[in-house]
């Protein structure tokens, strides 16, 4: 079976974490420090960056620390990760669904719009599958509105709108480090921040509210990351570009060879660093479309069944919402392999399964 992901892990970070246990300082020492400077400069475009223990928790304490909290409604994506509204509704204010547009699976700008109400406090774009939202558009509504901007760059490492690094368009981006993401850190996440203010909110959101130790300033959570999952996403992020080429490479490679599905497409100017290479099926059922694919070898991933505004935990924030093309999407997207772990005899494979079972359906 050709997987649909897999986390690479080498000897460097083997040998990261044998560096991390022989100091005999495994939380609080100098990695976390380290890897936050590296993630500014080589992801983040020199955001100051704060390091958490998930991507979830970037989130969540990112809309704490800019002041996000109930009473105020932030504007999200349903086709997404749960998360991404779970995190706005932790802090006690309601997530707004809009829907996507077609080509990209990104929140469609003139649905933002259409959704802004006296209580709108900012705007959520997912860079979804590592293609960057329309931020141009974006920032223009959020510009003329006095609306922030909250990036959820968790699958969109290094992507960039129009020659800009996502996770520097608002007043903070959370990168996820999840195992199946473009690079890890076993598990953890990064918030890139705008300013020293929401930097210094997060560090002490994340550490139990102090900076100073018992010294605690505001009701704070403990999400640290932890030295030796630091030095894992150190090891990881001295691949990131390597591995992001050769992710760009295989979805050329596929693009260029499927037949009978609908192709990813990339914006005029966008960078898409292929966290998933997600494809349309349009005129067979999708789920039997995997099925077979499966059984002949290949694996893929349907992102994202249910969208957020259906589901039992957040429907009622959304009740008898339709989002036309997050609904067609739900039913049609399916990721195939692109990870940098296949070889040419595996993408080959890919393209040869997928034509086949396309063309046994037509």
């Amino acid at each position: 079976m050709i997987p649909a992901a897999k986390p690479l892990i080498g000897d460097e970070e083997r040998e990261a974490v044998d560096r991390v246990l022989r100091s005999g300082m495994i939380a609080g020492g100098p990695e976390v420090a380290a890897f936050e400077q590296e993630f500014a400069d080589q992801v983040a475009g020199g955001w100051t960056c704060v390091a958490v223990n998930s991507g979830t928790a970037g989130s969540h304490l990112g809309l704490l620390a800019a002041g996000v909290g109930p009473g105020d409604e932030v504007i999200v994506p349903s086709f997404t990760f749960a998360a991404t509204a779970n995190s706005v509704a932790l802090t006690g204010a309601t997530p707004v669904f809009v829907d996507i547009e077609p080509d990209h699976f990104c929140i469609d700008p003139a649905a933002v719009e259409a959704a802004i109400t006296p209580r709108t406090k900012g705007i959520q774009p997912v860079h979804l599958y590592g293609h960057p939202a329309n931020m141009t558009a974006l920032r223009a509504i959020a510009d003329k509105h006095g609306l922030a901007i909250y990036e959820d760059a968790a699958q969109a490492h290094a992507a960039e709108w129009q020659g800009q690094r996502v996770g520097t368009f608002g007043d903070f981006a959370m990168f996820s480090l999840y195992p199946t993401k473009n690079m890890t850190s076993g598990e953890g996440g990064m918030v890139s921040c705008k300013d020293d203010h929401i930097a210094r909110n997060v560090r002490l959101l994340r550490n139990q509210g102090m900076e100073k130790r018992y010294e605690n300033e505001v009701v704070g959570f403990n999400a640290r990351m932890t030295d030796v999952h630091a030095a894992i996403g150190r090891a990881q992020l001295a691949k990131l570009a390597g591995w992001t080429k050769q992710r760009q490479d295989n979805a050329e490679f596929l693009n260029a060879n499927l037949r009978g599905v609908v192709t990813p497409k990339v914006a005029e100017g966008a960078t898409h660093v292929w966290h998933q290479y997600t494809i349309r099926v349009v005129d067979q059922d999708r789920d039997a479309f995997a099925a077979e694919l499966g059984s002949r070898g290949v694996g893929s991933g349907v992102y994202y069944p249910i969208p957020n505004h259906r589901l039992p935990s957040l429907t009622h924030f959304a009740p008898d919402l339709h989002l036309e093309q997050t609904e067609v999407a739900a039913q049609q997207a399916l990721s195939l392999p692109v990870h940098p772990a296949l070889s040419q005899a595996d993408l080959e494979t890919i393209v040869e399964v997928v034509n086949a079972v396309a063309a046994a359906g037509a």
